[in-house]
């Protein structure tokens, strides 16, 4: 500490910041120590965030931590990951190589960059609120992932209404400057402009209210010209002070303004490239010689790798207020001309535009859609925006920012969609394009859920775009719709009009977009042929991930889960490959939806746990409460009653407050599961009856079809039959024109219960189940118990067993129990495995998987969205919880638990 408190005791901008010097002394000592942090500093202009910021730096290389420094620029070009890149550029792989690739992806290679270097790292990051979206996105990422690597993080950010906003959804330790207190805000002032007289110190003194920068630049003023320069002022202290700089900027060379100009519009620091476009802009050389004076001023400097800093940001707000519009553009548009890249060329020459530039536009909208599937994703949404921004055509401009909105969804941006919906002006765009603009107003803007009343609109809408020809955007809107019919319960006039509709579109061949739409809006009507054609696609290899991803929501939607599965697990596995985190999510949370209504509870669990992560991360309220109902239903299986019953309650509250009363079904499927585990059977069947029941507000046409097999057994149970009886006639006919796979396995069950005989019972059992292991460990256990009551114990026992490891396997515990208690009334005993993967938290369940599939720390990272290091951590941690000492040892033991 004494090297640091010496450090410190120079520098006047630390006066009184003692409180702060701890702190940030604190973060960077746990880093030495591999317990990796953030802190953000934040506070006014000038109120010494950049001292702090820049006694970190020294401080972590006192403690031999690698320092690798960027500095967020208030420029006019927003070049997807210019901050990260900046950050890493010292490093033996450049963060340049990220392109365009999704912030998560981004931030595990990031993590695993740093991970790599053998030594303690500070990340230093100055005014972070003008760093580029992707690489904020990409540091708070970060941040949120150090727990075991020996990685600081320290931002400064400047308060406001936009940083309070990227802070409270980042959830990052802060750290505020307050103005300093009286007697240091004097001690500092005497320090930077000692012999000013008793009235002139006053009037510095209460001027600058406590404003470090304030003092130092005030008081050298007042030194300088006396009190006439602190004349009374409306203006805020930071204008005052950028004031000042720009007097002082007044006073340099002209070639010297030009290259500070330069300097201060550049997404860069290289001195050469700002040098160049400086020559251009001057029409005429300008050489490093023509820095130097803005050096001699300290108002820049220069390291040994030629990188330029100004001294601090009001400086590069003063450049650009005084520089006027035009000069700026025309600056820009030198940029464009010297720097590398076509990305940079292209926002160069965006910036440089003077008003609307259709050409332009266009090489912006072209380059967002080229890169909208590819790992430079994330660059799609700013180049769109900026497309729409100088587009000619109003009714371009509004595509163009709904298109936008589009590709930030897939990226999971929730504040960037909400952000460009604001922009659009519904009056302007094409009468086809105003359904997207009320689904995407619905889903992301909170106008309330509409359910029936505009789906008949949205049908005129999408007809409207057919007859147009526009045929892409009408495919796009039905796809966007069809999700919301299957949870808007419908009446059969609006359902049967929007088949009518689409199946009058004239898709191209091979298209699935309409077929996959049917299956959600109609999936009795045309459920059979959707489930003929999506088998035969299930093998094609010309399938995109993009449809494989329609395909699985599709045969989800039909109730052939593992169909659906075979179709969303590589969809999910390409997004998370390329950092698409939207469509990741909503891929995991439909493989949580299989699981959970064919009754794995291991696999629902450890899906919903990662989709409600995400979610959560990416503000998606939506997916996260469905990601929460799928865990609602695996708790209540697993037999965790409390748990289950929290998790309905604060679904359920939500639900009513948004009025999707279709998706209460889903709280009333986790309460029926909770009692029908609890074994209260009378309850579970009410419960689980509402779904069934037209006039109630629970009920739901199609997630019915996957409850009738857990209506069987509690009407079993609770005598229920002759209702069990009329539900089974009422779906008998359905199941027989839409061939749902679900349904037809639940009333396979049902029918046995209702025969209650050995050969309904054989027969149930005798259908392919190899997809459904709970319904046949149910049919089983079913079976086993009446067997036993017949006094046919030597034959129940088999059954038993079978049922027994297999609920187990499963991991649904009350039905495995009832097995074994079936099996004790037979004379046999049989004990619960004990089961040591059930001890670990569902992210340690899927690193324990992962590693005993045989994939390396740094894949699991990668796949996990995790740091190698706290891989690393958690599997020391994994091998005493489960009893092993060896990846080889975990493997083993994983194998044998498999089902």
């Amino acid at each position: 500490m004494a090297a640091g408190n010496s450090a410190r005791a120079g520098s006047p901008m630390l006066v009184g910041r003692e409180r702060q010097l701890e702190a940030l002394t604190a973060v960077l000592d746990d880093a030495v120590r591999h317990r990796g942090g953030a802190l953000v500093v934040r506070g006014e202009a000038g109120i010494g965030k950049s001292a702090l910021w820049g006694e970190a730096c020294a401080m972590a290389r006192e403690r031999g931590m690698r320092v690798l420094t960027t500095t967020g620029v208030q420029a006019e070009v927003e070049l997807p990951y210019a901050g990260i890149g900046h950050l890493l550029r010292r490093l033996p792989e450049p963060g340049s190589r990220f392109g365009g690739e999704s912030p998560f992806l981004v931030g595990v290679e990031v993590l695993a960059l740093l991970g790599g270097l053998g030594e303690p790292v500070l990340l230093a990051v100055e005014d972070a609120h003008w760093l580029d979206r992707a690489s904020w996105e990409v540091l708070t990422f970060v941040a949120r992932r150090l727990e075991s690597d020996p990685v600081a993080l320290v931002l400064t950010a400047r308060d406001g209404d936009d940083v309070d906003r990227l802070l409270a959804a980042a959830a990052l330790p802060e750290l505020p400057l307050e103005p300093l207190a009286p007697e240091p805000a004097g001690a500092l002032l005497d320090q930077v402009a000692p012999g000013l007289s008793p009235a002139l110190r006053e009037r510095v003194l209460t001027v600058s209210a406590g404003n470090p920068l304030g003092l130092v630049e005030l008081g050298g003023l007042a030194a300088r010209s006396g009190g006439a320069a602190l004349l009374p002022s409306r203006l805020p202290l930071s204008a005052r002070v950028e004031r000042t700089f720009a007097g002082l900027v007044g006073e340099l060379p002209p070639a010297t303004r030009a290259l500070l100009l330069v300097a201060a519009l550049d997404d860069g620091d290289d001195l050469d490239e700002v040098l160049a476009a400086a020559s251009r802009l001057e029409d005429r050389p300008v050489t490093a010689d023509d820095l130097e004076p803005a050096v001699v001023s300290r108002l820049v400097a220069v390291d040994e790798q030629y990188r330029l800093r100004f001294r601090h940001p009001l400086l590069r707000s003063a450049l650009r207020q005084s520089a006027g519009a035009a000069r700026r553009r025309r600056a820009h548009a030198c940029l464009a001309a010297v720097v590398s890249g076509d990305d940079r060329r292209v926002w160069h020459r965006a910036a440089a535009a003077s008003g609307p530039d259709e050409a332009l536009a266009d090489d912006l909208a072209a380059m967002a859609t080229r890169n909208r599937h590819l790992r430079a994703a994330s660059t799609g949404p700013a180049a769109m925006e900026r497309a729409a921004q100088l587009s000619e055509d109003p009714q371009k401009r509004g595509s163009r920012l709904l298109w936008a909105a589009a590709m930030a969804d897939e990226q999971g941006d929730v504040e960037a969609i909400r952000r460009l919906l604001g922009l659009v002006d519904e009056s302007r765009l094409r009468p086809a394009e105003r359904a997207r603009l009320a689904w995407f107003r619905e889903v992301y803007l909170g106008t309330g859920w509409s359910g029936n009343s505009r789906l008949r609109v949205y049908n005129e809408l999408i007809d409207t775009m057919r007859a147009a020809g526009d045929v892409e955007l009408t495919l796009e809107s039905l796809t966007n719709i069809s999700l919301r019919f299957y949870w808007s319960n419908p009446d059969d006039d609006i359902r049967m009009e929007f088949v009518r509709v689409a199946e009058l579109i004239d898709a191209p061949p091979g298209d699935v977009r309409v077929m996959c739409a049917l299956a959600q809006v109609a999936p009795v009507e045309r459920g059979a042929a959707c489930l003929e054609r999506l088998a035969a696609l299930r093998h094609d290899v010309g399938v995109s991930p993009g449809e494989r991803y329609e395909l699985g929501l599709a045969a989800s939607a039909l109730g052939a889960y593992e169909l659906s599965n075979a179709f969303l697990a590589p969809s999910a596995a390409e997004a998370r490959a390329h950092g698409r985190i939207g469509t990741l999510t909503q891929a995991l949370v439909s493989l949580a939806y299989n699981a959970a209504a064919a009754g794995d509870t291991r696999a629902t669990v450890s899906t919903a746990s990662e989709a409600i992560a995400l979610a959560t991360e990416t503000r998606h309220a939506t997916w996260e409460l469905q990601a929460r109902l799928q865990l609602g239903a695996a708790e209540a299986l697993r037999g965790n009653g409390e748990t289950a019953d929290e998790l309905a309650d604060a679904a359920e509250k939500i639900i009513f407050s948004a009025g999707m009363h279709p998706m209460l079904a889903l709280t009333q499927r986790v309460r029926g599961l909770n009692a029908l585990a609890a074994g209260r059977f009378e309850e579970a069947f009410r419960h689980l009856q509402r779904a069934f029941d037209p006039s109630d507000v629970a009920y739901h046409p199609y997630v019915r079809l996957t409850l009738a097999g857990h209506l069987a057994e509690a009407a079993a149970h609770c005598g229920e039959l002759d209702e069990l009886a009329a539900v089974v006639a009422e779906l008998t006919p359905i199941a027989a024109r839409g061939h749902s796979p679900v349904l037809l396995t639940g009333l396979r069950y049902a029918r046995a219960v209702l025969a209650d005989d050995a050969a309904a019972y054989d027969d149930a059992l005798a259908a392919d189940l190899r997809d459904w292991p709970f319904e046949r460990a149910r049919l089983q256990l079913t079976y086993g118990g009446w067997l036993r009551r017949q006094r046919q114990a030597a034959e129940s026992r088999p059954l038993l067993r079978a049922a027994a490891a297999a609920f187990d396997a499963l991991g649904a515990t009350p039905w495995a129990e009832r097995a074994r208690t079936e099996l004790r009334a037979t004379g046999e005993s049989r004990r619960k495995p004990i089961d040591a993967i059930d001890a670990l938290t569902p992210q340690e369940q899927q690193i324990a998987r992962l590693a005993a599939d045989g994939l390396s720390n740094r894949e699991i990272a990668e796949r996990l969205f995790l740091s190698p290091r706290t891989v690393t951590t958690h599997l020391y941690r994994i091998y005493p919880k489960v009893g092993v000492k060896s990846r080889g040892e975990l493997a083993a033991m994983m194998a044998e638990r498999a089902f």
